[in-house]
């Protein structure tokens, strides 16, 4: 009877993997109308966020997953209930995070993680030695990356809560400079070509691995915008989404029709965003970050299949949930909300200046953050973005027969200034 007993709790936990294993297939689609990310068979449209967790004073090597499961509960309680109130239903988080905390967030506030693995962008250990600019033609750091992503997938495989596996960030630019301090991106030039061949290759390579071990989640790269698309249109076909960051302004232009027309894979914006510091004023400029997060959501979904445009577009992560206090030096000044600009982007014209930097790394935050309590914890302060982003994913582009007006309409029902008075008013009464 005791055998019975067990054999029938085998069979029962098989089945029940089982079961969980069809309740979390995902994959992307195409028919007559474009592109779409299903989930169990429905469209999920990614209302996603790029999300960490810096406590100010602290910088890269901070690590939340070793602090203790309260802690980590805590944070994660607090963080995860104010993208769910906004409409978030996915986050980007880097490797690192453990199966137990996808899945916790998943169950507890209904938010998909897409695991994102780095793929050597801020370089690697090679035979005891620091790599520190990726060479992907070298043999030591194929094996390497390969074997990576095959463990990777092999310990997550079966997670509640995994969307999706995302390899690299903006790799690409990488091939120009080391380091993770964003710089000018040298667009123009092309003698990388060579090493480019050898990434993009590589990462297909890294596609085909995962899936054969985890064939019930898509895959993407995150490209830095649309630099070396013919090479990628040549090496990378075994990647079911385009991933690319992109920081345009207001519009990303030609990028969907030139990925519907190029390349022909559905595309997921693994970053993009403004950030909230003026640099001619010198103060911080809610408003206009608020304006371009309008606009960018706004264009995300006019792409979405059915809706008449490219009908390629599946979501995007915008950049970022909170200020990164560390990102100017890295190292130094942690305790400094620092206002230098690092790089120049003129599609950003709220405080565009010829020949000057106006892009400011330690401001992307939606939320404005606040110094660590005694427990460690910080507490976030909702910018304008905060709002208009929540009204912005009330907007369902898979609803029945929502049309173009209908996106229209609901966009144009989103009060900047009303957005940013709620902050204001949010800001004040927290800080009483």
């Amino acid at each position: 009877m005791k055998h019975f007993t067990l054999f029938s709790t085998i069979l029962l936990l098989v089945f029940s993997c089982a079961e969980i294993q069809e309740k979390d297939r995902i994959e992307v689609v195409e028919s007559y109308d474009g592109w779409r990310l299903l989930v169990n068979g429905e469209p999920l449209m990614v209302n996603g966020m790029n999300w960490d967790y810096f406590p100010i004073g602290t910088n890269y090597s901070y690590n939340l997953w070793e602090e203790s499961d309260s802690f980590i509960e805590e944070a994660l309680d607090y963080e995860m209930s104010l993208l769910a109130e906004m409409g978030v239903n996915s986050i980007r988080v880097y490797t690192g995070i453990p199966r137990k905390w996808i899945e916790y967030i998943y169950e507890n506030f209904g938010i998909y993680t897409m695991l994102n693995h780095s793929f050597g962008r801020y370089g690697l250990m090679i035979d005891d030695e620091w790599m520190g600019n990726t060479e992907y033609s070298d043999p030591r750091v194929q094996e390497l990356l390969l074997r990576e992503v095959t463990e990777l997938a092999g310990e997550f495989r079966g997670t509640r809560g995994l969307l999706l596996y995302l390899l690299g960030n903006e790799n690409n630019f990488g091939l120009f400079w080391g380091g993770a301090e964003t710089e000018d991106i040298p667009i123009a030039d092309r003698e990388s070509s060579i090493r480019a061949r050898h990434m993009y290759r590589l990462f297909n390579e890294a596609a085909v691995a995962i899936k054969s071990i985890d064939p019930d989640r898509p895959i993407a790269f995150a490209n830095g915008d649309l630099q070396f698309l013919d090479i990628i249109v040549e090496e990378l076909q075994e990647i079911d989404i385009f991933g690319s960051n992109v920081y345009r302004g207001v519009t990303f232009t030609d990028l969907y029709d030139r990925i519907k027309n190029e390349y022909g894979k559905p595309v997921l914006l693994t970053e993009f965003g403004a950030d909230a510091f003026n640099v001619i004023t010198q103060q911080e400029d809610q408003q206009c970050q608020a304006y371009y997060k309008h606009g960018n959501w706004k264009e995300i979904y006019s792409h979405a299949a059915g809706l008449g445009r490219a009908g390629n577009s599946i979501g995007g992560y915008t950049f970022q949930f909170s200020d990164g206090w560390w990102k100017y030096g890295q190292s130094f000044d942690l305790d400094v909300h620092n206002t230098e600009a690092t790089w120049s982007n003129g599609g950003y014209e709220c405080d565009y200046i010829q020949g000057e930097n106006n892009m400011n790394e330690e401001w992307f935050g939606i939320m404005a953050k606040g110094p660590a309590k005694p427990s460690g914890h910080y507490e976030l302060f909702p910018r304008a973005a905060w709002y208009v982003i929540r009204e912005a994913h009330r907007f369902d582009p898979y609803a029945p027969g929502v049309t173009m007006d209908e996106l229209n309409s609901h966009f144009s029902a989103i009060d900047l200034d009303e957005a940013y008075r709620k902050a204001t008013a949010d800001r004040e009464t927290t800080l009483e």
